[in-house]
């Protein structure tokens, strides 16, 4: 896909916080050159929050192809998608006009998995090794050219959750702040949405919350309505070196902060 591009702003009707009364009513302008804005949605909505996007104006849904179960009943999980069901829903979205197209998979998802395992208490030396092969995965998935990152990612965080990069507590969150939260770490855990990726493109990582389905939907819908342009994402490779001397822990002050690397 090509890079991201300037240009005219989306009209009002295409922004889904305008429409809505949402709070900011930022409308962002192109990004990219294919028809929509694409946002991947990181974290693990339930199914009654998908619903009720598929339902919002301007915004279309796009899940990954269902992955066969084993055994041959029914099908596998979200867990089982893999980089390449991922890839495939973001093909399919590129090719979608809307003002908005939500895809429900990321070809980044076991890389993010593998980093954050790295940083829990109970993390063996292994979990580096498990990092180091899912990373791998994905560069050869993105050099074959099977995916490009989206125009964003948009985290959908425990409304409970305090302490991590973006999530309530943390700066950029909705009506909160904290220092500390600016690490991508904290009580909820390292996350890599919200640690590294978005140290790499502050712009392209948004975060939302809610308490119930329906307030998480119109948080969700909301925060699309005030995404923010910036640069255009780096190579994958300097998104995997940013990852590895990312240390969670590290005080948003700290000139050094989030350099310290678990891998090295």
């Amino acid at each position: 896909m090509p890079e991201a591009e300037s240009g005219t702003s989306r009209a009002a009707q295409g922004c889904p916080a305008c429409r809505r009364g949402g709070r900011r009513g930022v409308i962002i302008g192109r990004v990219r050159r294919n028809p929509s804005t694409v946002v991947v949605l990181a974290g693990r909505p339930s199914e009654q929050v998908l619903a009720a996007l598929g339902r919002s104006l301007n915004v279309v849904l796009v899940r990954p192809e269902p992955v066969p179960a084993s055994g041959g009943a029914g099908s596998a999980g979200i867990d089982a998608i893999g980089i390449e069901g991922a890839a495939g829903a973001l093909r399919r979205a590129a090719g979608i006009s809307a003002a908005y197209v939500l895809v429900a998979a990321d070809p980044l998802r076991e890389v993010a998995a593998a980093w954050q395992a790295m940083w829990q208490v109970s993390a063996e030396p292994q979990r580096s090794d498990e990092f180091e092969l899912r990373a791998a995965e994905a560069m050869g998935a993105w050099r074959a050219k099977r995916f490009e990152l989206p125009d964003y990612y948009l985290v959908l965080a425990d409304e409970g959750a305090t302490g991590r990069a973006g999530a309530p507590g943390a700066p950029g969150a909705p009506g909160v702040s904290g220092a500390s939260a600016a690490s991508g770490a904290g009580e909820g855990g390292a996350d890599f949405y919200l640690g590294p990726l978005r140290a790499v493109r502050p712009n392209r990582v948004a975060v939302a919350a809610g308490a119930s389905p329906a307030a998480q939907a119109d948080a969700l819908l909301d925060e699309l309505g005030s995404l923010r342009h910036g640069p255009w994402w780096p190579p994958l490779d300097e998104v995997l070196r940013t990852a590895r001397g990312f240390y969670p822990g590290a005080l948003a002050e700290s000139p050094a902060a989030g350099r310290a690397s678990l891998l090295s």
